[in-house]
């Protein structure tokens, strides 16, 4: 295929895969793609770690980075918190309501020795999820040869487009409404990815159908990724119809042989259908769409509290979410009832597990097939 994605980054076909996982990132770009790391819960020594292992598995195909940079969090307006403050503004009250949740559910302690989490950090460190946190990730990433930036939270700031630019590669950003587009593009985007309600993860209200034309109208000439409950060639036909350029796909990489996803999680993943995910702050404090289960359904309770914002609800929850995934294996247990992850509505067609390579593949020809269909049509 070619048009301006393709072109402005020399792949085969404008199926962009967001995964935490770099074996997912590498299959998809060396399959015609580009895999984009997120790479939020990264160390920096980690996400070094990652991105020369894909640069030694992809070679001279291109791939991108994820971070999460959010415009608004709790402490932004001075500059940002570490965590030593953060935990002071989080209420006993909630303290008190994860011990309840843990206790009812029979979730056992962690070990002395076991992690904590993949926001665990000193007391010093900056806020996860905040632009000092991701301000080393962003230099890694510039280091090696991200062909893209991308801020999964918002506009990216002005102090990471004008780094990325600087350093001659793309900046891209997700947008819910078309005057988020907008102002993505004032600010110096390269690529929009119009991200529909139905999308898994952090995710507005508008519906990839009617955001993705209403995106593609108010941004002109900046190509637009369409997303949201995408992950067939049917869905990428009929997102790039409504004036998108390609696709950006998160959740069919969960269940794929690559991924890294809780065994637990990917079985329900699995099982699941279109109407069994639920946009919740219970995991980030920003609306997220995540699998329901018992988690999700005891922060919706409106008798108990709510979720706090970020980056507070992301560090109250931490230890509990280590302690249910390294539990939930107990078929039966609380903890498996508790466990879950971000995902979205497409998870309803995410019934059996194939490589990355293989989803890739099947989109393309899905696609070919259901454009060729449409061509047929208008033969007379």
């Amino acid at each position: 295929m070619k048009n301006q994605v393709t072109e402005m980054f020399g792949i085969d076909m404008p199926i962009f895969a967001f995964s935490h996982c770099r074996d997912v990132v590498a299959a998809v770009s060396k399959a015609g793609g580009l895999g984009v790391l997120g790479a939020v819960a990264h160390s920096p020594e980690g996400l070094e770690i990652d991105l020369q292992w894909i640069e030694d598995e992809v070679g001279d195909k291109p791939y991108g980075v994820d971070l999460i940079v959010p415009a608004k969090y709790a402490g932004s307006d001075e500059g940002g918190l570490n965590v030593q403050k953060i935990q002071e503004m989080i209420p006993q009250e909630h303290r008190d309501y994860i011990d309840d949740i843990l206790d009812r559910y029979d979730v056992p302690p962690l070990e002395e020795s076991a992690g904590r989490g993949q926001f665990s950090m000193g007391d010093d460190a900056a806020a996860p999820m905040s632009a000092d946190s991701q301000a080393p990730n962003l230099d890694i990433a510039l280091a090696y040869k991200s062909a893209i930036i991308v801020n999964a939270l918002g506009p990216p700031p002005q102090f990471m487009i004008d780094k990325v630019k600087a350093a001659g590669r793309r900046t891209g950003a997700l947008a819910g409404k078309a005057q988020h587009a907008e102002r993505h593009v004032n600010a110096g985007v390269d690529l929009i990815i119009a991200q529909g309600s139905e999308a898994g993860g952090h995710t507005g209200e508008i519906g990839t159908m009617v955001l993705i034309p209403e995106i593609v109208d108010a941004v002109g000439d900046t190509p637009v990724l369409g997303a949201g409950g995408i992950g067939r060639g049917s869905q990428m036909a009929a997102s790039m119809a409504l004036g998108a350029q390609g696709v950006w796909c998160g959740s069919v990489w969960l269940t794929t042989e690559e991924a890294e996803t809780h065994p637990v999680v990917k079985e329900k993943f699995l099982s699941a259908t279109s109407s069994d995910t639920i946009r919740s702050r219970s995991r980030t404090g920003k609306h997220a769409r995540q699998l329901k289960s018992a988690w999700t359904d005891e922060w919706e309770n409106p008798e108990t509290p709510m979720p706090l914002g970020m980056p507070m609800q992301p560090v109250l929850i931490n230890d509990a979410i280590t302690r249910i995934n390294r539990a939930a294996h107990h078929s039966g247990s609380g903890a498996e009832k508790l466990a879950n992850y971000f995902v979205g509505q497409v998870v309803g067609n995410m019934n059996k597990t194939k490589s990355a390579t293989q989803v890739v593949y099947d989109m393309i020809d899905e696609f070919i097939e259901a454009t060729q269909g449409l061509a047929r049509q208008l033969e007379t």
